[in-house]
């Protein structure tokens, strides 16, 4: 499984997919989870993100959002259709279909976990109520990594997104 971190450190609550990649990656070596995970960290998700996904079962995107509800989402993502705005930086969704393309198979399983921001101002460190959010999504990915087999991931899941709520959470282009 890949677990892939969007956000910029230097941008307020934008840390907060790295931030809580950190945390995961230190529960996962000390609850002995570790194996099967590879977590990756990024800016932005670019085209060649695609062959990190080869050989996937499943793909989890985490990132921050400003409207995204309190204090976090977690919905699944298919491929698009939708024309990529930006050639230098995708949507998961976007990415998805890039995969599709170039392997000509079905892209893995994928999610997006994305986190309430408040402030995503260059400079600014995260804010007080974005940690609090930070805190309940580590609570959460803890408990469906580390819970039963039985516990699907679909079932889980607290929204079905929109367009619109798509393209605001992923990849932080709104930040």
């Amino acid at each position: 499984m890949l677990i892939f971190a969007i956000g910029n450190e230097s941008r307020g609550d934008d840390a907060l997919g790295p931030l809580l990649l950190r945390d995961l990656s230190n529960w996962l070596i000390a609850s002995g989870h570790a194996d099967g995970f590879e977590l990756l960290e990024d800016f932005q998700l670019q085209i060649e993100h695609a062959m990190d996904m080869k050989n996937r079962k499943r793909v989890l995107f985490i990132d921050a959002g400003m409207d995204t509800p309190s204090p976090f989402s977690f919905y699944c993502v298919k491929a698009n259709n939708e024309p990529a705005l930006y050639s230098h930086a995708l949507t998961p969704q976007a990415l998805l279909k890039v995969y599709e393309q170039f392997y000509r198979e079905t892209s893995p399983e994928a999610f997006i976990l994305c986190i309430r921001g408040e402030s995503f101002e260059l400079g600014d460190a995260p804010s007080s109520q974005a940690r609090e959010n930070l805190a309940s999504a580590l609570t959460f990915i803890k408990k469906l990594i580390g819970g039963p087999e039985a516990m699907t991931w679909q079932r889980q899941c607290t929204q079905t997104p929109t367009r619109t709520a798509e393209l605001r959470h992923a990849g932080s282009e709104a930040a």
